[in-house]
């Protein structure tokens, strides 16, 4: 079991620009669903470098064969332009693939579904190259029953719960979770604030939020009511509705800590 130090409440919380890649273009969608073309990842990355975004993180969303090796070239395309770290995540399944993308430049890689049907995965990720590398992405959805977790980009139910798989993650060495609400999901009503803070009160490891940003409040909210460590948004970044270096003055202003 790996130890955490606890958590440092003076860190500044970081804004994190997500970027879904599908055959070389970035897109985005509502629920997981609709996808719209939103650009060029790299030259996206780099803008948002640029403006003042903490960390990327790209997602390849049809992480076939066939797209493993466009999504590695961007990946040192990215790498090349940008000075601020990077996560990339997408059909990781093995310790072959942590490898050919730490070696193509990436900074962190985020596990999701292959952690789920292979929770060893965390353990060997974090053995070899150190918890910080590993990123624990979880998809959740309240229902009736509470928060479970769904695998294969939302389409896949399973018996986990949020809290207990988030903290099986931890205990085995994941670094950060990045929790997305797919009840929130590209609807930009705000995040998750309730379980996002029962995250953050049950775990000792950064949490992103991730999933219903529609306005600056809602990062201001992520960081208050959620207590997130971090907060990530697509949509709003892309189109344009929210400029970084305006939230962050937003966020400074309200008394939330943010590298300007």
């Amino acid at each position: 079991m790996a130890s955490h130090p606890q958590k440092d409440p003076g860190l500044a919380k970081r804004i994190i620009p997500c970027l879904d890649v599908k055959d070389g273009m970035t897109v985005k969608g509502t629920n997981f669903i609709n996808l719209r073309q939103a650009g060029d990842p790299v030259e996206l990355g780099q803008a948002y470098s640029n403006a003042g975004a903490d960390e990327l993180v790209f997602l390849d969303i049809t992480a076939s064969i066939e797209g493993r090796k466009t999504f590695t070239d961007m990946v040192t395309r990215v790498a090349r332009k940008i000075n601020i770290p990077f996560t990339v995540g997408g059909g990781i399944n093995e310790l072959e693939d942590v490898e050919r993308l730490l070696y193509a430049g990436a900074d962190k890689v985020s596990v999701n579904s292959a952690a789920i049907h292979n929770p060893r995965l965390i353990d060997e990720i974090t053995g070899k190259f150190g918890s910080q590398v590993c990123v624990c992405a979880i998809d959740a959805r309240l229902d009736d029953t509470g928060w479970h977790c769904y695998m294969k980009g939302g389409r896949e139910k399973t018996k986990l719960s949020l809290f207990e798989w988030a903290k099986e993650a931890q205990d085995r060495g994941a670094g950060e979770i990045l929790f997305t609400s797919m009840n929130h999901d590209g609807v930009k009503a705000g995040f998750a604030y309730d379980a996002l803070a029962q995250l953050s009160d049950e775990l000792s490891i950064p949490v992103i939020a991730s999933g219903g940003a529609g306005k600056m409040e809602d990062f201001h909210d992520a960081f208050t009511l959620g207590k997130a460590d971090a907060a990530l948004a697509a949509s709003v970044f892309h189109f344009g509705k929210i400029k970084i270096p305006e939230l962050k003055k937003f966020l400074r202003n309200k008394g939330i800590n943010v590298r300007l």
